[in-house]
């Protein structure tokens, strides 16, 4: 099992930078797809991004492309994403998620991910 702890969120005006960290600790951290998941007031909880266990591969929806940036260190056993050119729409409280299925697909599917953190807000001010 491995257990997720969310950082790095905040209110932060339109057009502005955010970085959010989860840091990962229990079984082997480079074992794991990881991927990052938010959930609006009201909403359903949403895929943003995902990353294969080296690195080396990520995936991202359309939405965020180009301005959200995903990645792991596993030496510091630690994923992050960094958000620039933030609007308000994406205010949400943002998660972080682990699989243990190795392989590279579906990875936008909430129910593929087995272990979550606690989540982070993010609120984006017009």
């Amino acid at each position: 099992q491995v257990q997720l702890v969310e950082s790095g969120g905040g209110l932060v005006q339109a057009g502005g930078s955010l970085r959010l960290s989860c840091a990962a600790s229990g079984r082997t951290f480079s074992n794991y797809i990881m991927g990052w998941f938010r959930q609006a007031p009201g909403k359903e909880r949403e895929f943003v991004s995902a990353i294969s266990w080296s690195g080396s591969n990520t995936y991202y929806t359309d939405s965020m492309k180009g301005r959200f940036t995903i990645s792991r260190d596993n030496a510091k056993n630690t994923m992050y994403l960094h958000m620039s050119m933030l609007k308000p729409e994406d205010t949400a409280v943002y998660y972080c998620a682990a699989r243990e299925n190795a392989a590279w697909a579906h990875l936008h599917v909430k129910y593929s991910y087995d272990y979550w953190g606690q989540g982070t807000q993010v609120t984006v001010s017009s």
